[in-house]
């Protein structure tokens, strides 16, 4: 966690440092985590039948996925939660953590990164940084300079609500 906030301060990203009990669900977040000033974030780490392709999706809290519509519009097949030995490998983080900050410890692109329309029209995120003990907020302007850092393309798509 802490070479991520480094490297965040010394790239001049924003962001507002809450720490908190550890959670490891959206439900969890709600109790445990105090109000923050940004949008609450579902993380899911996924990967393809064949486990060729690694996609991090990340929605509004409040969505729920139905896999089936989201294998169509990830253009996979049989999409499905990624080991967390997977977790590990690809993205350095243990399960509880995943955020789109985890996008730090990717260096060699392996992981596909999907962000819901809806949720990239919000101001600030809510993000864990590499663990799921704290929560940062960061401005939106302050993720988009993060993914040009880290290299990483933004696919915007519309989740619909199942």
């Amino acid at each position: 966690m802490e070479s991520l906030l480094q490297f965040l301060s010394a790239n001049n990203i924003e962001f507002q440092r809450c720490d908190h009990p550890a959670v490891f669900t959206v439900e969890e977040a709600n109790r445990l985590v105090p109000q923050l000033p940004g949008a609450k974030t579902k993380n899911l780490f996924l990967r393809d039948r064949k486990g060729r392709r690694h996609f991090l999706v990340v929605i509004p809290g409040n969505k729920q996925i139905n896999m089936k519509e989201l294998s169509g519009l990830l253009d996979a097949k049989n999409v499905s939660f990624a080991s967390p030995e997977r977790l590990l490998k690809y993205l350095g983080i243990t399960p509880g953590s995943v955020s789109l900050l985890a996008l730090f410890n990717d260096k060699e692109h392996h992981v596909e990164l999907f962000i819901d329309e809806d949720l990239w029209k919000a101001d600030a995120l809510l993000c864990h940084p590499l663990v799921n003990t704290a929560t940062l907020v960061i401005p939106k302007l302050g993720v988009e300079r993060f993914f040009e850092l880290m290299g990483h393309e933004i696919s915007l798509i519309k989740f619909p609500e199942s």
